[in-house]
């Protein structure tokens, strides 16, 4: 360990030279922390401030009707993806090389880039000259719903675009997760008789549950803020129907020119976040997880 150079009453100091090096490294980080994060932060919280614009937001049915879709959305999207991941991770564990190859196919939604990808959904949906109409016309014989005007499966969309997407990076995690158990556990238990869902059920899952308890909570938050899934595939339509509560921030902010009321309505939703944020930090700190 090196010997650092000590002042009076044994405490440490650095050499004029050395405060300048350490002021020059250290200054960029703090100025871009001040300029991008800190002031952004309470500019907002300052412009959010005013109770009246709560009061708008709980009058505007819209806002409403957004609070509950971003419900459905996270608590659908989150939970189905997760437990498709989970089951799926063990679906890839197996050691075949088919299995590996069709790993890398799997991977590709959450490879490929978003924008383009979401676009594609909404083209697949709109209308009735959309791919999956015209498919179902031309090749099932039937004709198809209007998938983007149907409030309900507009936001069923959503939730299948999101699903596909994230559920590969997740699904990689848990595998992750999996692959960290030591052989040497399950061959025990097989010895002793244990069939495969016993396996699962006794040494899988209690020795992933801290990993997959902190994803899912990561995911919850990461959602909550999601702007591009809806915003492409179903535009928030029909009449604002299917909107969440990123996307009708935005349309405050910029389709309506109040940037208040899209600023509260991005605060309005901290009461939901700030617990699980504090739930992530304390499982993180009290179990050690590491991701």
């Amino acid at each position: 360990m090196a010997n650092w150079p000590r002042g009076p009453g044994g405490r440490s100091f650095l050499a004029p030279s050395d405060r300048i090096w350490t002021l020059a490294f250290v200054f960029p980080y703090v100025a871009v922390l001040l300029a991008f994060v800190l002031v952004p932060l309470g500019y907002g919280l300052r412009m959010g401030s005013s109770p009246a614009l709560y009061a708008a937001l709980w009058s505007d049915p819209i806002y409403t009707r957004t609070l509950v879709n971003t419900l459905v959305f996270v608590g659908l999207s989150v939970n189905v993806k997760m437990v498709l991941a989970l089951l799926l991770s063990g679906f890839f564990m197996r050691r075949r090389r088919w299995i590996k190859g069709l790993l890398v196919v799997f991977m590709l939604p959450w490879v490929m880039s978003a924008i383009p990808a979401f676009i594609s959904f909404h083209w697949m949906l709109v209308s009735e000259q959309g791919f999956i109409n015209s498919f179902l016309r031309q090749v099932v014989g039937v004709e198809g719903p209007l998938w983007l005007s149907n409030p309900r499966l507009a936001l069923g969309a959503n939730i299948i675009a999101y699903i596909w997407k994230w559920l590969p990076f997740w699904t990689l995690v848990l595998l992750a997760a999996r692959m960290a158990i030591p052989p040497d556990i399950y061959e025990a238990a097989e010895i002793d008789g244990a069939g495969g869902l016993r396996r699962f059920l006794d040494i899988t899952l209690p020795l992933i549950a801290n990993v997959f308890f902190v994803s899912t909570l990561l995911s919850v938050i990461w959602t909550v803020g999601d702007f591009t899934i809806v915003f492409l595939v179903s535009g928030g339509g029909p009449f604002h129907l299917t909107e969440v509560v990123a996307t009708l921030a935005n349309r405050y902010w910029f389709d309506y020119g109040r940037p208040d009321l899209g600023v509260a309505a991005v605060i309005s939703v901290l009461p939901l976040l700030i617990p699980i944020v504090v739930m992530l930090m304390r499982r993180v700190h009290a179990r050690g997880v590491q991701l």
